[in-house]
């Protein structure tokens, strides 16, 4: 085989359409288009349009609520603190707080604060100081000798 007898497979290209190039191409004048009205015009946008009847997106419901002041956090699982700890990123001796979780390269921004999840274990003794804590991650990094504080009002859920 050569580059020049490189071809696609049957069927798989189509010629493009060429509308609106004379009555022997079945596709002249109106160019498929019909007569008048709204759609035979150019720039027409009519995507949720029913034709007068109450649009399908309208007649459905609404449904929950987006609270305007909620917190959000920056979340990190106990898992990655521990892998952050043997590469040596994290100091496991000193206390880890949401700085040193930034610095570290494990969050990227602070936002409302940071948020520790169990997901993963955790071996290494450590002291964290955080913002927010689940229940079950405050108990595995306690059950592995480390203690595990919560700085802002928002107690462990």
């Amino acid at each position: 085989m050569k580059l020049n007898e490189l071809r696609d497979n049957p069927g798989a290209t189509q010629k493009k359409k060429r509308v609106g190039r004379g009555p022997g191409s079945g596709m002249g004048k109106t160019a498929g288009r019909g007569i008048k009205g709204q759609k035979s015009r150019s720039g027409v946008a009519i995507k949720g349009y029913e034709g007068g009847q109450m649009p399908l997106y309208q007649r459905l419901p609404k449904r929950g609520f987006n609270k305007p002041n909620r917190k959000k956090y920056a979340v990190v699982n106990l898992g990655m603190i521990q892998k952050f700890v043997d590469a040596e990123k994290l100091d496991a001796k000193g206390t880890i707080n949401e700085e040193s979780l930034i610095e570290a390269g494990l969050v990227r921004r602070k936002l409302d604060g940071v948020r520790v999840l169990a997901k993963g274990d955790v071996t290494a003794k450590l002291t964290l100081e955080v913002s927010g804590a689940s229940k079950s991650a405050v108990d595995a990094v306690e059950k592995a000798g480390g203690s595990l504080k919560v700085t802002s009002a928002q107690a462990a859920e």
